[in-house]
């Protein structure tokens, strides 16, 4: 069966997992890198950053098993671009010409525009839907393969609230931001539903992976 997943959500110690302030030269807003530096120094994460290099063990072995199995993924519009992207005809994201996704990719938006085919095998679907209803087009593109649900935090939380989300992989890191977007709010006793596993790593970082039970 298809699954939905979450995969390398950072999120602070008090539960925000962007900045406040997003925009084109800040896309995580005042929180800068710091959610995602854990990631950057790992071999998987620092191609990312344009870096050679990167670390070996727990960090970039959980970090990797957010690529196989995927055949679509779902964001939102804050991930796909800073407030106001789409008055601006010529964006395409954050990611240049190569996106990282290589695959069908669905960008919530109260403003769809055409699809648009990036190097790679990335197709941008702009979709004006409910979570289960952009789930139902994301599982019919990705075939026999798992749905991604790509953040931001706001879009994270609407599909785990509604009960969508099979794998939920959190990464809580060691910075207190105060402000931003929280994932948390709404989800009161989320951990009945899952069975939850937390690894701690020598970067500081902890791994807190639900499983949906059952």
């Amino acid at each position: 069966m298809t699954l939905t997943r979450i995969h390398n959500l950072s999120i602070s110690l008090d539960g925000f997992a962007t900045g406040e302030g997003q925009r084109a030269d800040a896309p995580m807003g005042h929180a800068g890198n710091r959610l995602h530096e854990w990631m950057f120094a790992t071999r998987f994460g620092a191609p990312i950053v344009g870096a050679a290099g990167g670390s070996d063990g727990t960090d970039d072995a959980i970090a990797r098993q957010h690529e196989p199995g995927i055949g679509a993924e779902i964001m939102g519009a804050g991930k796909f671009g800073p407030p106001g992207w789409q008055d601006d005809a010529d964006w395409k994201g954050w990611w240049g010409p190569h996106p990282p996704f290589h695959t069908p990719t669905f960008v919530l938006t109260h403003r769809p525009r055409p699809p648009i085919e990036m190097a790679g095998g990335t197709t941008f679907h702009f979709l004006d839907a409910s979570p289960a209803e952009a789930l139902d087009v994301a599982r019919e593109a990705a075939g026999d393969r798992d749905v991604r649900i790509g953040g931001g935090p706001t879009v994270a939380r609407d599909f785990i609230a509604a009960g969508l989300v099979d794998h939920v992989h959190l990464v809580q890191v060691p910075i207190v931001l105060g402000r931003g977007v929280r994932l948390w709010d709404g989800l009161e006793a989320l951990e009945a539903d899952y069975e939850v596993e937390a690894v701690s790593t020598p970067s500081g970082v902890t791994h807190l992976t639900f499983t949906r039970s059952g």
